[in-house]
């Protein structure tokens, strides 16, 4: 494919699908993310698409949300492993909600077997996902259903969430950035989100390396309330996915990736001058609101973002995924 085909062909997936991964249009035209990267920056240059964190956007500043077709084969194998790990979080018997989103619905998927669970969701495709599972109870919101992602949104949804109390809240969204949190493109999906995260005790974010440093217009979960952040490993070569991790844990986000090996901490990954004031919370540990360092001892993720050291003493550290530019 000549230079010429293979940029028309990203601008036009681009403007179909509002933001897509170089491994994603390296796939698709069939050549390596180095000649995508050069495609995109020669497209950027003209002013048709946007760089972002080891992908493309529509120029603007904003991305604008796809429906749900065109993300149901977006960073699949990221969501893949992002659900599997996210599903190490659940517990028998637990009552949790999970809000729309292709993420979710593979997390879903994995949440079908684990017995005893209640599961509150907004979503068409959550419920489905948890229709035939055995000893799940699936709990819908009313509302009113947004065709683009299948989700009830509305007043009836809000409303139906007054007064409920879960452990956990598992959510996805369009865009995450260590200053605004979580946000998405649609004002209605914001503010059954918003409502979600109301309703439970820990909020945990599953976002693919994609939409790490993505600012979309509405705001669901500010920073200072996501308790675990759980995405894949960012490529070497996206510095800036690796520097907003590092800046959504200054925050107090505990950080757990999917697929890293072990490595050392992003403290000592970041070039002087960098380098955190705390290490990166693990993956395991519960962050319980207005709890001290004193409190109660975590639950561990068994993930592979964590490899505890066999025979330590309790004040030996884990070790957290390598984030290292490569």
């Amino acid at each position: 494919m000549f230079a010429a085909e293979r940029r028309q062909l990203i601008l036009e997936m681009v403007r179909a699908n509002g933001a897509v991964s170089l491994r994603e249009l390296a796939r698709v035209v069939q050549t390596s993310e180095v000649t995508v990267r050069r495609d995109v920056r020669a497209l950027e240059a003209e002013g048709l698409l946007d760089r972002r964190h080891g992908g493309a956007v529509l120029p603007g500043g904003f991305t604008r949300e796809s429906g749900f077709p065109q993300k149901s084969h977006l960073a699949t194998a990221e969501k893949t492993a992002i659900a599997d790990l996210a599903a190490g979080l659940v517990e028998e018997g637990e009552a949790i909600v999970v809000g729309a989103g292709t993420t979710t619905q593979e997390l879903a998927r994995r949440l079908a077997r684990i017995p005893g669970l209640t599961v509150v969701t907004n979503s068409l495709l959550v419920a489905q996902a948890l229709a035939h599972a055995n000893r799940v109870e699936v709990v819908m919101t009313g509302g009113t259903l947004r065709g683009s992602n299948y989700a009830l949104v509305g007043s009836g949804a809000e409303q139906s969430l007054q007064g409920l109390r879960v452990s956990r809240a598992f959510l996805s969204g369009s865009g995450l950035t260590a200053e605004r949190g979580l946000s998405t493109s649609n004002m209605l999906s914001a503010s059954v989100d918003r409502a979600l995260v109301q309703a439970a005790a820990e909020v945990v974010v599953l976002a693919d390396h994609t939409k790490l440093g993505s600012d979309t217009m509405f705001q669901t979960v500010p920073t200072d309330l996501i308790t675990r952040l759980v995405t894949d490993e960012p490529p070497g070569h996206d510095d800036r996915a690796a520097t907003e991790l590092q800046a959504l844990a200054d925050q107090g986000v505990q950080i757990a990736v999917a697929g890293a090996g072990s490595g050392p901490t992003p403290a000592e990954a970041l070039p002087p001058g960098r380098q955190t004031r705390r290490d990166m919370p693990l993956p395991g540990q519960r962050r319980t609101r207005g709890a001290g360092p004193g409190g109660p001892g975590p639950q561990q993720l068994r993930s592979a973002a964590v490899l505890a050291e066999p025979g330590q003493g309790q004040g030996d550290r884990a070790r957290v995924a390598d984030l290292r530019r490569r």
